[in-house]
C-alpha cells in the first residue's frame, strides 16, 4: 500500500476535505485554497474564547501565562514545569525587559491549565545578559541560550527554578548580523544541534542593497548559515567551523526529531527579491517567493543558501539573482543542492517546529510537524501572512498530505509586524501530550488540549478564519466609509510648504495602498517600527536633522548600514517612486515624526 493510501485510511469523514484540498493543490490551487476549509466552530467543550485564538475543531486552549516579555522558545520538564527563554536588545528596539532573569519557570499547581507559580531565574540585564531564544530539557538539566553561549542549570529537588550558577556547554557563538539567535535541539544520544543563522540576507558585499552581487565565495558559510553539532554532556566546548553539521541553511530556527530519529529543521527563505532586483521580479512575485522550507538534516547536506532559493510554483531550487539567476529560470549549481521535503508560503517566518510525539492528540498527528509562523513583513504591498501555527502531516519522514492551519488569530485585527497583538515563536509538548505555544509580542503562552473524543481519528479540518478575515465576505460587509484604525487620532501636522492632501497621499504610499509602497512592511502601518525597521514616530533622527529635505535624501539613498537597527533599507524601499510620490512620503514621515512636538 502506498503512503498516500495509508493516509486516506486514517481520515474520518470530517477530515476528508483536507485530503481533497491536497488533490486540488497538485492542480495549481493556492496555499490558501489548500488550507482553508469551512468555518467550522470549535469544540463546545472549550471554556471562554481559547485565549483569543481559533483552533482546529476538537481542540481547546487556555492562557497558561501572559505578559512574560519577549518569550521565544520553551520546554516542558517531565514534572510538567514549563521553562521559557526570553530575549531583549536591538531586535526589540532596546525596550526595557521585565525585572529579573530572562529565564522563567512556570507551574500549574491547580491543574486548571494556567500557571499560578511563575519564577524568573538566571543572569539579569544588570549582569550583562540579553536573554536568548533556545531552551531544552535534557538528562535532568535545563539547557538555555544566553548571549553567545549555551549553558545548563540543575533544577533543585525542592523547587522549580534553578538557584545554582549555570555551567557553560558551548561558548563563542556568533552574535552579529541579521540572525544572532541560537535555537537548538538535543537528541536522546546527547547530540546538541545548534542553528547559526546567516549574518546577511543573501551574502552580498552590501547587505540588502539593490543590484549588488553575492560574495564569491560566500565566506560567512564557514561560521554561519548552518547547523553545528556539539556534545550536550561535555562542558566548556568552544565554537569553531569544525563542528558544522550542515550548510546552506539561511536561518533554521526550528529543529526536532521524529520517532525514527530523523532530524528535521525549518528554513526562513531569503527576502527582497523584488526590492533588490526590480528588473527581474515584480513586487507581487516578491510577495510569493521564495517558499519557506521544511528540510531533513543529514551530515554534510547543503541546502543551497545563498546561491539558491526554492520556487514553490516550479517545485525546484533555482539560482538566486546575486549568483547569476535570471528571475527563476536558471538552475545551475542548485541541481546539486538539497531540496526541502515540504514548502510553505513566502515570508511567513517559521520560528519553531515540533514533531509531535505526544499521546493526547489523535493518532494522525503522530510524527507530524507543528510549525509556529512568526508572521511576514516582506509581502508588501500584498497582505502580510503567517501569524499562525500549522500542522504538516508526515509519514516515514515525508508529507502525507497538505499542511493545515491548526491555530490562527494570533495577530488580532491587524496582520502587521508592528501592530499584531501576538506572534507565535515557540512550541513544546508536555508529558500529558498538551501543546504549548509561545508568543514574543505580547509574552503569552497558550496550552492546547484535545477535547474531541476519538483519538483514533485523522487530521482535523483547518481552524476557522479569524473574525478580521470575515470583513471581506459578502455576509459581513464593511461600512461604506471603510475601516480606519487611526480615526479619532490627533491630526498630523503639515510640513511647511506642503498640503494635507500631499501628506494623505504619502500615508497611502507608506501603507502600501498606492505607488507600490513597501514602507509599512518594515516600519509598521503606524510607523512605530518592527523587529526589522526603526520607529519613525519618536522624533529621533539618525540620518539628518529631521527636515523634509533630510528625510527625502535618506529615503532616496536608502540606508545600507543601519546605526541602531538590524534591517538595511534599499533606496526608496526598493520601489520606483516619482519625485512627487517621494516628496509625499517624506512629508508623511516628517508629519508622524513631529506629531508629538506640534
Amino acid at each position: 500500500m502506498n503512503r498516500r493510501a495509508r493516509f486516506v485510511r486514517q481520515l474520518p469523514t470530517m477530515a476528508a476535505t483536507v485530503f481533497v484540498a491536497g488533490l486540488l493543490l497538485t492542480t495549481g490551487r493556492s496555499h490558501a485554497q489548500a488550507t482553508r476549509g469551512p468555518s467550522t466552530a470549535g469544540s463546545a467543550a472549550c471554556v471562554a474564547d481559547n485565549g483569543g485564538i481559533m483552533l482546529s475543531p476538537g481542540f481547546c486552549a487556555t492562557v497558561f501565562a501572559d505578559r512574560l516579555g519577549h518569550a521565544r522558545h520553551l520546554a516542558v520538564a517531565p514534572s510538567g514545569v514549563v521553562y521559557v527563554n526570553t530575549w531583549s536588545g536591538l531586535y526589540y528596539h532596546n525596550d526595557t525587559p521585565p525585572p529579573g532573569g530572562f529565564l522563567i519557570a512556570l507551574q500549574d499547581t491547580k491543574s486548571d491549565g494556567r500557571a499560578d507559580k511563575i519564577v524568573r531565574f538566571g543572569p539579569t540585564k544588570a549582569e550583562g545578559n540579553a536573554g536568548g531564544t533556545g531552551i531544552k530539557i535534557y538528562n535532568g538539566y535545563v539547557y538555555a541560550e544566553t548571549n553567545d553561549r549555551i549553558v545548563r542549570f540543575k533544577p533543585p529537588t525542592d523547587g522549580i527554578e534553578p538557584t545554582a550558577a549555570p555551567e557553560t556547554v558551548v561558548s563563542g557563538l556568533p552574535l552579529t548580523g541579521d540572525h544572532p539567535m541560537h535555537p537548538f535541539a538535543i537528541d536522546p544520544q546527547g547530540n546538541l544541534y545548534v542553528d547559526l543563522g546567516s549574518a546577511t540576507n543573501s551574502c552580498q558585499s552590501q547587505n540588502r542593497m539593490p543590484n549588488v552581487p553575492g560574495n564569491k565565495p560566500c565566506t560567512e558559510l564557514a561560521t554561519r548559515a548552518g547547523t553545528w553539532r556539539y556534545d550536550a554532556n561535555r562542558l566548556d566546548q568552544h565554537f569553531s567551523p569544525a563542528e558544522r553539521f550542515v550548510t546552506g541553511l539561511r536561518n533554521g530556527e526550528g529543529i526536532s526529531f521524529d520517532s525514527a530519529g530523523r532530524i528535521f529543521a525549518t528554513m526562513h527563505g531569503r527576502d527582497q527579491l523584488g526590492q533588490n532586483w526590480p528588473k527581474l521580479y515584480t513586487l507581487k512575485q516578491n510577495a510569493n517567493l521564495p517558499a519557506e522550507e521544511l528540510v531533513q538534516l543529514r551530515q554534510g547536506a547543503d541546502f543551497g543558501w545563498p546561491e539558491c532559493y526554492y520556487d514553490d510554483v516550479q517545485k525546484k531550487l533555482v539560482l538566486a539573482p546575486e549568483y547569476g539567476g535570471d528571475g527563476g529560470k536558471a538552475v545551475g549549481v542548485c541541481a546539486q543542492k538539497e531540496a526541502p521535503i515540504a514548502a510553505f508560503p513566502a515570508h511567513w517566518a517559521p520560528n519553531d517546529m515540533l514533531i509531535y510525539e505526544g499521546s493526547q492528540f489523535p493518532s494522525g498527528y503522530k510524527d507530524g510537524a507543528f510549525i509556529a509562523f512568526h508572521g511576514s513583513w516582506n509581502r508588501a504591498p500584498e497582505p502580510q501572512g503567517g501569524y499562525n501555527v500549522v500542522f504538516q502531516p508526515l509519514v516515514d519522514g515525508k508529507p502525507s498530505g497538505p499542511f493545515v492551519i491548526f491555530a490562527d488569530g494570533f495577530a488580532g485585527a491587524i496582520k502587521q509586524p508592528g501592530q499584531a497583538a501576538h506572534r507565535p515563536t515557540g512550541l513544546a509538548v508536555g508529558p500529558d501530550g498538551a501543546l504549548y505555544i509561545a508568543d514574543d509580542q505580547g509574552g503569552r503562552i497558550w496550552r492546547v488540549t484535545f477535547q474531541g473524543g476519538d483519538k483514533a481519528s485523522g487530521i482535523a479540518p483547518p481552524a476557522p478564519p479569524p473574525p478580521a478575515a470575515q470583513a471581506s465576505t459578502s455576509g459581513n460587509p464593511s461600512p461604506p466609509e471603510g475601516i480606519h484604525p487611526s480615526a479619532g487620532a490627533r491630526p498630523l501636522p503639515i510640513p511647511p510648504g506642503a498640503s494635507p492632501d500631499q501628506v494623505a497621499l504619502g500615508q497611502r504610499i507608506f501603507e502600501g495602498q498606492a505607488a507600490g509602497g513597501t514602507c509599512a512592511g518594515c516600519h509598521g502601518t503606524d510607523g512605530k517600527g518592527t523587529s526589522v525597521g526603526s520607529d519613525l514616530t519618536i522624533g529621533k533622527w539618525l540620518w539628518g536633522n529631521g527636515s523634509v529635505k533630510a528625510i527625502t535624501r535618506t529615503i532616496a539613498q536608502g540606508v545600507a548600514k543601519p546605526k541602531n537597527h538590524t534591517g538595511a533599507m534599499p533606496p526608496m524601499g526598493g520601489v520606483q517612486l516619482s519625485k512627487a510620490d517621494l516628496a509625499a512620503v517624506a512629508d508623511y514621515v516628517w508629519a508622524i515624526g513631529h506629531r508629538d512636538t506640534h
